[in-house]
């Protein structure tokens, strides 16, 4: 399903993004967006809320300085959610060379606790590339995680309380029993990030070099389709 629309008129550009039943629309004519909230009101059951501030579970801030994004009211909400609104604040989301595995002998955790943390954990990413790869980590163990788990992505959670900056996590974490690299990469536009990913290979690769083209590939197709993307919206 497409879930992004551009609408261009002389030298006029108005885009809409759809998900599932929200509505965000930008436009550089604003009796265009006008004219097309109208006829969609006349079509449709909506609620017009404005100039946006609130989206997903993300706060926007528009000013003369910029658009800023940020999720800190979901953070909160999570941290209460987890009874970690008192929790000791750490700098780096995962301890330097942790080793974690899915055979370790440990004492289970509640699966569907465990699953709920990850999954508020991955809607945090969509503002916080520098959890994106503990997060993808912490994800790979959602099928029987052990007290070391849940307390590694609890980790997270408590440096995403204390830190409002992006920070690099040092060190190598690997999990054992688990052939496959990761592949990663972040975007960025006017010196901000505007897209990132981290997530394990879908193969298992046979040598470094093989590792590496896999993730290459990866990062053009991102890019080719972001090209796309800004030619679409007159950003050559």
């Amino acid at each position: 399903m497409s879930t992004l629309y551009i609408r261009e008129a002389k030298d006029d550009v108005m885009i809409i993004s759809l998900y599932v039943d929200d509505l965000l629309v930008i436009g550089s004519n604003h009796a265009q967006a006008e004219e097309f909230k109208k006829s969609t009101h006349s079509e449709f059951e909506m609620t017009d809320l404005g100039e946006m501030s609130y989206f997903l579970r993300m706060e926007i801030d528009q000013d003369a300085d910029g658009i800023f994004v940020n999720q800190r009211k979901y953070a909160s909400e999570v941290l209460k959610k987890f009874c970690m609104e008192n929790c000791k604040q750490v700098d780096l989301p995962l301890v330097p060379n942790l080793k974690l595995s899915k055979s370790d002998e440990a004492e289970k955790v509640d699966e569907g606790l465990y699953r709920s943390l990850i999954g508020c954990l991955l809607y945090l990413i969509a503002t916080r590339p520098d959890i994106m790869y503990a997060t993808s980590l912490m994800s790979r163990f959602m099928s029987q995680p052990i007290e070391t788990h849940f307390k590694t992505a609890k980790r997270v959670l408590r440096y995403v309380k204390g830190n409002t900056d992006f920070a690099v996590c040092s060190g190598d974490q690997k999990t054992s029993n688990d052939m496959r690299s990761t592949s990663g990469y972040a975007f960025f536009l006017n010196c901000g990030a505007i897209c990132w990913l981290s997530k394990k290979q879908e193969t298992m690769a046979q040598s470094t070099a093989e590792a590496q083209y896999i993730s290459d590939a990866v990062v053009v197709s991102q890019a080719i389709w972001l090209r796309k993307i800004l030619k679409d919206l007159k950003l050559k």
